[in-house]
C-alpha cells in the first residue's frame, strides 16, 4: 500500500516538529502543557501543513489517550455520538483525544453537542481550522479552549525538512542524491510554508530523476517543474 512521504516523514516527537518554536520550543506554553500531562481543549489555528495535526497525534501518544480523529467537513453529530458511546470502556480508560479538523464547518448546532463532554471532561477537543476561531468558532466553544497559532514555515525550516527526506530516499533507494545549486533550496521557497507541499515535490523529483550509476541528479528545472503550482499559489 502506497503511503506519502509526507506521513512516513511525519514527526513523532515534539523536537522533530519543525518551525513552531513559538510554541513548542523549549520552555515555550504548549510544551509545558504537554510534559505536565495536563492538556486543556485547545484550538490550532493556522495554514495547511503547518503541523496542527502532527502536534494533536503526538499530544495524544504523549498524554496516554485515546485519539480519535474527525474532520467537520465530512463528519455528523452521529460521529460524535459514536465516539462518546466508547467512554468510561477499556478502549479509553484514560478518556479520549477528538481532533476535530476544520472546526468552522460544524454548524453551531453541532458544535454544542461537543460542550457537555468537553465540560465534564471525558474528552479533550483539539480542534483545527485555517480560519480565524474568533470569527469562525461558537463563543461557547472558543471561552472553554486555549488558542495557539501555528505560523507559516519559514524556508529555512523547510529546507531543514527537505534535506531530511532526501536523505532517507537515499538510504531506501540506495542512490546517493546529488541536487543542483538552488534545487532544494527553490522548493523551500515556493512550497509556500507547507510542509506536506515541499515533501511531495521531493518525491517526485526523486521519482523523475534518472540514476547514474548510484547517483541521482536532481536539476533545479525539474525542481521548478515540480513545484511550479504552489509557487503561483504562494503568490
Amino acid at each position: 500500500m502506497y503511503q506519502p512521504l509526507a506521513d512516513l516523514l511525519r514527526p513523532q516527537t515534539l523536537d522533530e516538529v519543525y518551525g513552531q518554536e513559538h510554541i513548542l520550543g523549549e520552555g515555550a506554553i504548549l510544551r509545558r502543557l504537554v510534559e505536565s500531562g495536563s492538556v486543556p481543549n485547545m484550538i490550532f489555528y493556522g495554514p495547511s501543513g503547518t503541523g496542527k495535526t502532527t502536534v494533536a497525534q503526538i499530544i495524544a501518544k504523549q498524554t496516554n489517550r485515546t485519539l480519535y480523529q474527525l474532520n467537520a467537513t465530512t463528519a455528523s453529530t452521529a460521529d460524535i455520538k459514536n465516539i462518546v458511546s466508547q467512554l468510561d470502556t477499556f478502549m479509553a480508560p484514560n478518556g479520549v483525544l477528538l481532533y476535530l479538523d476544520e472546526i468552522q464547518s460544524f454548524n453551531k448546532k453541532q458544535q454544542q453537542s461537543l460542550l457537555e463532554y468537553i465540560e465534564n471532561g471525558k474528552i479533550t477537543l483539539i480542534a483545527s481550522t485555517t480560519e480565524n476561531p474568533y470569527f469562525y468558532v461558537f463563543n461557547a466553544i472558543l471561552s472553554r479552549s486555549t488558542v495557539f497559532e501555528f505560523k507559516q514555515i519559514s524556508a529555512g525550516a523547510a529546507l531543514q525538512a527537505i534535506k531530511r527526506a532526501v536523505a532517507y530516499l537515499e538510504k531506501r533507494t540506495a542512490l546517493q542524491a546529488c541536487p543542483e545549486d538552488g534545487a532544494l533550496e527553490y522548493i523551500a521557497g515556493a512550497c509556500g510554508g507547507d510542509l506536506r507541499k515541499a515533501m511531495n515535490a521531493v518525491e517526485v523529483l526523486f521519482s523523475a530523476g534518472r540514476p547514474q550509476g548510484d547517483q541521482l541528479a536532481l536539476s533545479l528545472e525539474d525542481a521548478k517543474a515540480v513545484t511550479q503550482k504552489s509557487a503561483l499559489r504562494a503568490d
